[in-house]
């Protein structure tokens, strides 16, 4: 409380960004007190906010870095049907980045990256209940649990070495379920699975409709919205940015700044003085009508990478990682595979007809954990970005901290 740097009067203030980490830290600060304008270079909540599975997942404490995470990516990478894909091209910060995240791949750094998620996402989750709650946001909210679900018995009794491990480091325990018990708990799966682990305290919602509720939200309490608007500039002095402004000459003052422009934030590395270790990790989704046998829980399924959301009035599926770059291109191969994977595991596992076909770039750090921290280069301006893929997890708690 008593840091100089804490902002004590209000002031205005730009949010670079109108994903939902953008968003939230809007709506923090404006309930701080402060003036507040998002800056958005396309629509708000157009990006990787959109069409995500939307999971609020304080169980996904551990960091894609683990010890023999990089056996079995190259292991994967052989595989047509892999959810893992890697475009190799000449890109050295690509390269620099795959070298750092293997370098983490150990339990030590493992488990100090598991620290800093497990306290972000532990936070987020007691402020989305709040926030839920006391602003009667519309975004098909649902306190059911998500399940880990193994096609086989062998990887099934393997998760029990990750579940000791949770346990006893971060006191995140789940529940197993064999093949008959988790047919009794979701008849939606296939009989024959070699079972799930059920996380009971585990939410979900809807994240494009979340975002219409935070925009229609952040309007009323008077927060400036401004869309398609491309910062190509920072104009600074000695003591920090006093304004930024894009290639129409058109600039947006303010008296301190927080960029949250998730996997686009490398583009702006030579304005804040830094080389932000962000690579984009493309991921895909398919929103459809509600299957027959609609899925209760909302569900991982393991070996394929592959997510499951059942919503109020539709139905998602979603995930894979795709790291090519910042292609804009549908890879029709990768959708494919969503569906594929849901044969597997579902009585009914997708719907015609298909009415949205989506990617968005996740903001991949290589020791899995945002960037949360000031620019270097400029004293008034932060960073929020590098949510990897737990944006939506780490939203709120986001906000609240910036």
């Amino acid at each position: 409380m008593n840091d100089p740097t804490r902002i004590r009067s209000m002031q205005r203030i730009a949010i670079i960004g109108g994903g939902v980490i953008g968003a939230f830290c809007a709506w923090y600060l404006r309930q701080a007190g402060h003036e507040v304008t998002i800056i958005e270079r396309n629509t708000f909540g157009s990006g990787c906010s959109h069409g995500n599975c939307g999971y609020v997942s304080p169980s996904h404490v551990l960091p894609l870095a683990q010890p023999g995470a990089v056996r079995d990516a190259l292991g994967s990478m052989l595989r047509p049907n892999s959810p893992l894909c890697v475009r190799l091209r000449w890109s050295p910060a690509l390269w620099r980045w795959l070298f750092k995240f293997s370098m983490r791949c150990n339990r030590r750094d493992m488990l100090q990256s598991g620290i800093g998620r497990q306290q972000l996402l532990q936070s987020s989750l007691s402020l989305y209940k709040q926030f839920v709650t006391e602003q009667g946001i519309e975004c098909d909210w649902s306190e059911k649990g998500l399940l880990f679900v193994f096609a086989s018995q062998r990887r099934f009794d393997e998760y029990a070495k990750t579940d000791l491990l949770l346990t006893k480091e971060f006191r995140m325990t789940a529940i197993p379920l064999d093949g008959d018990q988790l047919i009794a708990k979701e008849p939606a799966l296939k009989s024959g699975l070699g079972g799930a682990w059920y996380y009971p305290d585990d939410c979900h919602l809807r994240s494009d409709k979340l975002m219409s509720s935070l925009k229609k939200l952040l309007e009323k309490s008077n927060t400036q919205i401004v869309e398609n608007f491309e910062i190509s500039q920072f104009d600074c002095e000695t003591d920090g940015c006093r304004a930024v402004a894009n290639s129409r000459g058109q600039r947006i003052e303010a008296d301190a700044f927080v960029v949250a422009t998730g996997a686009l934030t490398p583009f702006l590395n030579r304005h804040l003085g830094c080389k932000l270790p962000i690579q984009p990790g493309k991921g895909y989704s398919l929103t459809m009508p509600q299957p027959n046998r609609m899925p209760h829980f909302p569900m991982i399924l393991e070996e394929h990478r592959v997510a499951i959301t059942p919503l109020q009035e539709k139905y998602r599926i979603g995930s894979t990682m795709e790291f090519a770059g910042y292609d804009a291109t549908v890879n029709r191969k990768r959708l494919g595979l969503l569906l594929h994977a849901a044969e597997q595991y579902l009585h009914d596992p997708h719907c015609q007809p298909i009415e949205e076909e989506w990617f968005g770039w996740r903001p991949m750090t290589w020791d899995g954990n945002p960037i949360i921290d000031r620019s270097p280069k400029m004293n008034n301006v932060w960073i929020a970005a590098g949510h990897n893929m737990v944006g939506i997890s780490m939203a709120t708690g986001t906000g609240r901290l910036v």
